[in-house]
This record gives C-alpha cells, structure tokens and sequence, in this order.
C-alpha cells in the first residue's frame, strides 16, 4: 500500500484558491503567441511575474517575460512545464470533429524539482565561494549582496519542490485536474472495466511523488482505495522489463564514447564558445573575483531551480538573452546526445515502450481505455527516438548554434512533461476506423510520413506498420545492450 499524502489535502486546498483567483485576473491578457499558454483558464503565474518585476534588477534583462521572450523556453529542461510551440499542428488539442478518444497512454516527466545531487553540489559551492570572498557584488550581480540559496535543508536535494507558483506537488495534482477534466468519460468506462486501475511509476522518490499527487487531481484524494500504483524498479537487472532501459541497458552505460556520458562531452565542447565573454563581463563588473566556466554554468542552471523553488529568480537576469540562447542550447545538446537521436542505444531502448503500447492499442478497449506512467527524462528522449517525431534532418552541431532545430529539451521533456498518445475512433465512413495521435505537452505533433489522418494523426494499421519497421530496423534490445539471451526482453507489466 502506498504511504499517505499528508500534505494533499492543503493542496487541494491551494489548488481550490488559486482557482478562484483566476475570476480576478480573467480581464487581463495573456502573452501572444507563440508563448500564449493553453492554461488560460487556470491560474497564470507568469503573471504573477509582471506583478513582480519591480521588485529586483533586471541586470542584463532575459529574466523578463515579454511578448517576444519567455525564460521558461530557454532553461533547457531546468525549469517549470512549458507547452510545445515548434512544428505542432495548427487547431490546438481539441478532439478532431467527427472522433472520440478511445484510448490514452500518457509518459510523463516526475514534476518540478530540486537540482540533482551534482548540480546542486556546483551551486552550493558556488554561492559559498562568493559568500566567503568579502566581495561587495556590483553591477549583474549586486542581488548576491543579500541573497540567499534556496534550500537548507539537503534532504530536499532531487526532491519535489513544494512551494511557489510552480512547484512540483501543485503542478501533479493539478495536472491530475486538468486531465481528468479532458479526459472524465475514459475514468468512467475504466473503472466500470477494472475496479482497481493500475498506474506506474519507476522507483525514484521524486516520481513516485509526482505520480501519487497526479493520482489525487486524476483519480480523486482516496485514489489509494480505488487504483492501485505499481511501482518498477529501476536495477539493471530488469533487462527490457522495464520503465528505465537506461539502466538495464549495459553497453550504454559502460560505452565511453556513445553511452550515456556522451552527451556531457557535447555540453561541455559548446559551452566553451559562449561562456568566455560572460566571465569576463562578470570579472570586470566584480574585479576581485573570478569565475570559471563550470560556475558561470552553474549561475545560469540556478536560474531555472530558484524559479521553480520561489516563483521568479535573480539568476536570469544576470544574462542576456542571447547568452540564455547558448545555454538552452548546451542543454539540448546533453539530451540529444546522452538519450536522444545523438545515441546509438536511444531509439533502441525507446522501442521497448513503444511496442507494448502498440500492442495495446491493437486490443483496443479489451486493454483498457487508460495508462498513466511517471518516468525520467531520460526515458522520454529514447521513446522520442525511438518514434521518429522530432527529427532533425542533420546531427546537432556542437560549433554553433542550429537556430532551426526542432529537438528543444524545454518543449521535449520539461519538468512535468508529458506524451500522451491517443487511440481515436472515427465516424467519417460507414466503417469506423482508428487513428494515433500524438500530444506532446499541449502540442499536437505530426508523425512525419503518417499524417494524413483527421487532424493530422496516423492510422492506426500505418502506425502497427511503422513501428514493426522500426523494431526490425532497431534489432534486439538484448543483444545491442550486450545483454545475454536469459535476459528478459520485452515489457510485461503493462496491463491492467
């Protein structure tokens, strides 16, 4: 049985107030698009920010929300959920007239967090390097004189945070509401289907929270009597039974040079063609203190988790946009390269997931009408791969910045994203046929060469055809990890 949510009930209750306080601020405009978000009808804290913009130095100014530039979109995955906004199908997420949603499989990033226990060692070391050098900051960074770090307690480290506007808790829960709003007549004939619903998660604190507070916004607060979270360990000993192919698949970790530490080699070789002229604005700024490119690194990624820790940062406005434009991009560069198309093992080990959700769309509502998994970025990027979506026609350069890209780690996978893959029926001909469609973070997105169904989405025999190829084309988990044949090899959990 999963432990209880002692704090749910109060957000709950924060989630009920923030919901009446929309009605306050429904006269005022949201941003244009293409930063407009489709939660325009729930509480906006980016205007919370505008409110806020007296209260510190703009310093170099992309902290700034504006019509034309949105912080959010360029953290590099190190911040709040954002929706997608490149290369999405114009009509937005409404069902295409004519069809119904039948069935959805939903992978999702755990919610707003903490830094990891690395990235938050280079913070802390930071801030504490600056405290102790009785530096009196001037110019970007005078805000340090009375600044503190926001976390002391180092069990938070990695964990949802849980405070601010977009904090990790309140964001699974209300993505929970929203969902359960779109989606209600599927929660209706699941649970005439299956009195107990299984949902996943895989074994990490942080996602198992994010989907205990998912389920109290999607199933209701006594989710635990009604549903049932199977939690997946994520050892290397699962072989492809399982929700973490990062961590079962061998050679991928072990692989120096196209493994897992890959895409570390591609952060760090771009990073040295925009840092240099940051750190020497700083150092002249400040003559008496010098910064190296792992600490100007480390400023910019704090200004990603202060926000999602205190709503807004100082930390972003110690750049400018264009140096937040390298720093989005160094980012993409890491999860290109570490899971992504970058990677031999991506799209391998994002077929495992692939073809079981296949395979229940092929039984249709026999499966179930609902599949709901919490997972890591990590996982995201090889089922991305491992479909095809986002494809660049060339590998992404490390010498300069593709402007044109289509792979964008904040629009990908951002805290809290989510794919959802929907099995539509419709009625257009005497025969109703079967669509898939794919949502990623309120983006439609187009399966390239599979389109040409009603709103763009696939049909569900070219979909069957498609991912067949794929595997045959991708070859055997077991054997492209360097696993033996006793290991296990394929997904079987996945039902309910």
């Amino acid at each position: 049985m999963p432990p209880t949510l002692p704090t749910v009930g109060l957000i709950f209750s924060i989630a009920s107030a923030l919901l009446a306080l929309q009605w306050a601020y429904f006269s005022q405009s949201t941003c244009e698009a293409p930063h407009q978000s489709s939660w325009d009808t729930w509480w906006h804290p980016q205007r919370m920010w505008r409110a806020a913009e007296s209260l510190y130095n703009h310093g170099q100014g992309a902290g700034a929300v504006t019509n034309d530039w949105n912080i959010l979109y360029h953290l590099g995955g190190n911040g709040p959920w954002v929706e997608k906004v490149v290369d999405v199908v114009e009509g937005g997420i409404a069902v295409p007239k004519g069809c119904e949603v039948e069935q959805v499989h939903m992978m999702s990033r755990h919610a707003e967090r903490y830094p990891t226990r690395r990235a938050g060692k280079r913070m802390k070391n930071l801030v504490e390097r600056m405290k102790q050098s009785g530096t009196v900051f001037k110019g970007d960074l005078e805000f340090m004189n009375n600044w503190d770090l926001f976390w002391t307690d180092e069990d938070s480290i990695e964990q949802l945070t849980s405070t601010g506007p977009f904090s990790g808790t309140l964001g699974s829960f209300t993505t929970g509401v929203r969902l359960r709003t779109r989606y209600h007549s599927l929660l209706s004939k699941a649970r005439s289907l299956h009195p107990n619903i299984r949902f996943w998660a895989s074994d990490s604190q942080r996602v198992i929270d994010t989907a205990r507070y998912f389920g109290a916004g999607f199933f209701g607060l006594d989710w635990q009597n009604t549903t049932t979270l199977q939690v997946i360990p994520e050892t290397a000993d699962r072989g492809g039974d399982t929700l973490t192919p990062g961590d079962t698949c061998l050679l991928y970790v072990e692989d120096q040079e196209e493994g897992h530490d890959k895409g570390y080699g591609m952060l760090n070789a771009f990073r040295a063609t925009y840092l240099n002229a940051t750190r020497q604005r700083l150092l002249k700024q400040n003559p008496g203190i010098e910064f190296t490119d792992d600490e100007v690194y480390a400023m910019q990624e704090m200004c990603g988790f202060e926000t999602t820790v205190r709503g807004t940062s100082s930390w972003c406005d110690v750049f400018t946009r264009e140096e937040f434009l390298g720093f989005e991009y160094a980012r993409d560069l890491l999860h290109y390269y570490r899971a992504g198309p970058g990677t031999k093992y991506g799209a391998v080990m994002g077929w495992l997931w692939l073809n079981a959700t296949m395979n229940l769309m092929l039984e249709g509502q026999e499966s179930g009408p609902l599949f709901d998994y919490s997972v890591h970025d990590g996982d995201i990027a090889p089922m991305i791969t491992a479909l095809d979506i986002i494809s660049d026609e060339q590998h992404l350069p490390i010498t300069h910045i593709a402007h044109s890209r289509k792979w964008r780690k904040s629009q990908v996978s951002p805290m809290g994203g989510r794919t959802i893959f929907e099995l539509l029926t419709c009625h257009a001909t005497p025969e109703p046929r079967k669509y898939v469609r794919i949502n990623i973070n309120d983006g439609i997105t187009a399966i390239p060469g599979c389109d040409q169904g009603p709103g763009r989405s696939c049909p569900l025999t070219d979909f069957v055809v498609r991912t067949k190829k794929r595997g045959e084309e991708l070859g055997d988990f077991r054997e492209k990890c360097g696993l033996g044949k006793d290991a296990r090899e394929k997904i079987t959990f996945l039902h309910q």
